[in-house]
């Protein structure tokens, strides 16, 4: 037998007052979950229909990820053509400064 099994009372009809306190309770339970069931459902929705929000600029993020590798490949290109000059101007300088010292 069940530990929340209902149990004939000595003789009586009616439900006792435990029963009737326990039955109210699982009503209210069953009410709880029913409700925190139907939030989770809501929640749920409202993050699929983030996610679809965020899905929709996918394209968008790599055409932007496109151009940003472009430019800064385009700048690190510009940084390497103004160290070699630089250190060609120092080479010559140094060639300049010990040709003179000769």
């Amino acid at each position: 037998m069940s530990a929340f099994a209902p149990t004939a009372s000595s003789g009586s009809a009616a439900p006792s007052e435990f029963e009737l306190q326990r039955s109210e309770l699982l009503r209210e339970i069953a009410l709880g979950m029913e409700s925190v069931l139907q939030n989770i459902n809501r929640l749920n929705r409202n993050l699929e229909s983030i996610i679809a929000v965020g899905n929709e600029f996918g394209s968008v993020e790599a055409l932007w990820s496109h151009f940003e590798n472009f430019m800064d490949a385009d700048e690190t290109q510009q940084q390497t053509d103004e160290k070699e000059e630089e250190e060609d101007t120092q080479a010559a300088e140094n060639e300049e400064t010990v040709t003179e010292d000769n």
